[in-house]
């Protein structure tokens, strides 16, 4: 996926053709993946040139990061502490990534209470 959404849309070669020659897998084997990605309505097939088929994603990077993410969190009961705990314990969260999430609460607290008080001036 993401070799699509940086292409914008693409043929099974040139997904193929763009992955880390190093650990580049068979065409083949991108082919099946692709096919999968059809299947589940992540891609479609744009149009055809040639014998190639030219893909294009459907679902955006951010959609398919919160799926993924709110996945996981379900694989540990719902909650973000454990995931967060690892986080910083692999230092791979800064206090600079902290600062940002505490804004972001703090937005969102705001928001809350601002419609909570919205919908509470239209019940009176």
């Amino acid at each position: 996926m993401q070799v699509l959404w940086e292409l914008g849309s693409g043929s099974v070669r040139e997904i193929q053709e763009r992955l880390p020659e190093k650990r580049r897998p068979a065409y083949t084997t991108v082919q099946t993946i692709v096919r999968r990605l059809e299947e589940k309505e992540a891609v479609r097939r744009l149009k055809k040139i040639g014998n190639a088929f030219i893909f294009e994603p459907l679902i955006t990077r951010r959609s398919a990061h919160h799926r993924l993410i709110n996945e996981l969190l379900e694989s540990f009961g719902g909650s973000a502490r454990p995931l967060m705990a690892h986080l910083a314990e692999t230092g791979k969260l800064s206090l600079e990534d902290l600062k940002e999430l505490e804004d972001i609460v703090a937005q969102r607290a705001a928001d809350v209470s601002g419609k909570s008080s919205k919908t509470a001036k239209r019940s009176d």
